[in-house]
């Protein structure tokens, strides 16, 4: 059976101890990232549509970075929106963090 690996960065041991969930787990090569929103390390929501969807990138970022990987490694990126209107202002955010062709499906 191939390992198994939690992915917990420094700054998120609250999610996996309190929450109960791991914000990444590495299985042979392939790293399965939870859903990130715009959260503090204090786990508290940061204020503003573009300062949260900036938050939710760089809780990807450190996410990765903890599994010893980068932006420049997603393949695909699903995301929610509770307001359609917010579209725009998540495509330019988004369009800041991942910039390596091929982009993420």
């Amino acid at each position: 059976m191939i390992e198994r690996k939690a992915i917990v960065p420094p700054g998120m041991e609250a999610v996996y101890e309190k929450i109960r969930y791991a914000p990444a787990v590495k299985v042979g090569n392939t790293i399965y990232v939870s859903g990130q929103i715009g959260r503090d390390a204090a786990m508290q929501l940061v204020e503003g549509r573009e300062a949260q969807m900036v938050q939710a990138f760089e809780n990807l970022k450190l996410v990765l970075e903890a599994a010893d990987a980068s932006l420049n490694d997603v393949v695909d990126l699903t995301t929610f929106h509770t307001d359609m209107r917010d579209l725009p202002l998540f495509m330019q955010v988004r369009d800041r963090y991942l910039t390596t062709e091929p982009l993420p499906a």
